[in-house]
């Protein structure tokens, strides 16, 4: 004991911060083995998968195996195939909104069995996402910061896929000056999910990296006809009718329920109203968005203050944001730590992210939508100081001229 009361005392407040996340990282790993020897998580008592998300991903990847890829697409053959994989009918359903060449990803996944299927993707998902903070944020420690947030917990209960986009995002705006094919390439594989791409376009117009551009829409084109050949061209008008289909029933009739939706249209029809009124309030957002990545990447600020508006603006322009989504926003601090160390005010901004999206877990509420808010606030703070800084700049040489500039290189 009087061993870690030196060791406490010895070190500054940042490496304490560093032990305590620490501690909660694992302190998640310490609850999934936890739950999974009492067959709470990954596998029920009767040695059955658990009814997840994970069910879908790995269902869709046997149906591929069967050559019977484009069934995933049709919420009644889904059904069955998830069935199947948990051994009985299940109540509820997943179905599959995800684009062809998703199936590239699933289908490895159906070779393991359903356990081992699981935990690799776990790791493979920690692993990747754990490496693109690090890398955007220019630190080591970052990793530990992001994956002890609570969206990580949430990736790794259910099995979903938000590591996964968040690593090709932070990776595609990694690459994207010097490296624009290999950033194209990413950003094509990051159109498994197309409803967080919505800005991504107007950004790269706006900045001018069209040979990027160029390289994603290629890549698209590529996977979508190697798909077509491989696991057959019904899964394209298959993936075109399940966008209607999903739309329909998580946006317009909310079967998943409308506190899972973690945008200003989920908040809206939460709050009761109309979805008219949800479409507006979406509206606002998106185009404010617009504005917003418009202008920041159009300007002079720094790369890694871009990179962070467009992780948070993705989140932001889409009605179909969920939860699991929400590692995007540990990039997005990257970037922000990236271009300067986040201050007292910024720290204490993000523990009430934290505490947002926590609250959910008490309270079906679309509180997570607030860690949101939260780094977008951020983001725009550190627009506004830009601007300042700007003005002040122009100010001094239209009062003093060249001899300030001269001064001040100095």
């Amino acid at each position: 004991m009087r061993f870690w009361q030196r060791f406490w005392q010895a070190i500054g407040t940042r490496e304490r911060l560093a032990v305590v996340v620490l501690g909660v990282v694992l302190g998640y790993l310490g609850s999934c083995i936890i739950r999974f020897l009492h067959h709470d998580w990954i596998l029920n008592a009767a040695g059955a998968p658990q009814l997840t998300d994970f069910v879908a991903v790995w269902s869709a990847g046997k149906l591929a195996h069967a050559g019977q890829a484009a069934s995933a697409y049709a919420p009644q053959l889904m059904h069955s195939a998830e069935a199947a994989t948990l051994g009985h009918a299940a109540a509820g359903r997943f179905d599959w909104p995800y684009p062809p060449f998703y199936f590239f990803v699933v289908a490895p996944l159906a070779l393991l069995s359903y356990p081992q299927a699981f935990l690799a993707w776990a790791a493979a998902g920690v692993a990747g996402y754990g490496a693109a903070v690090s890398a955007a944020a220019n630190s080591r420690t970052a990793a530990l910061f992001a994956l002890a947030a609570p969206w990580s917990l949430a990736n790794l209960t259910i099995g979903q896929n938000g590591f996964l986009t968040a690593t090709l995002m932070g990776l595609f705006l990694l690459q994207l000056e010097a490296r624009p094919a290999l950033a194209g390439l990413l950003l094509g594989l990051l159109a498994c999910k197309p409803q967080l791409g919505l800005l991504i376009p107007l950004a790269l117009a706006a900045g001018g990296y069209w040979r990027g551009f160029a390289w994603a829409c290629a890549t698209v084109a590529g996977l979508t006809a190697l798909s077509a050949a491989i696991f057959g061209p019904a899964t394209l008008t298959g993936f075109a009718h399940a966008l209607t289909t999903t739309g329909q029933t998580l946006l317009v009739s909310g079967m998943a329920g409308w506190y899972k939706l973690q945008s200003a249209y989920g908040v809206a029809r939460w709050f009761g109203l109309p979805a008219a009124a949800g479409w507006l309030a979406q509206a606002v957002v998106t185009l404010c968005c617009v504005v917003a990545v418009a202008r920041l990447w159009r300007g002079h600020s720094a790369f890694a203050l871009k990179a962070a508006g467009l992780c948070v603006a993705a989140l932001l322009a889409t009605p179909y944001v969920f939860a699991y989504d929400l590692p995007m926003l540990g990039v997005a601090v990257a970037f922000l730590h990236r271009e300067r160390p986040l201050d007292a005010l910024e720290g204490a901004a993000l523990g009430f992210a934290v505490l947002g999206f926590a609250a959910t877990l008490l309270w079906p509420a679309p509180t997570p939508f607030l860690a949101t808010l939260t780094v977008a606030a951020l983001v725009l703070r550190r627009m506004g100081q830009g601007d300042a800084v700007s003005c002040a700049r122009s100010w001094r040489w239209q009062r003093y001229g060249p001899a300030w500039s001269r001064s001040s290189r100095r």
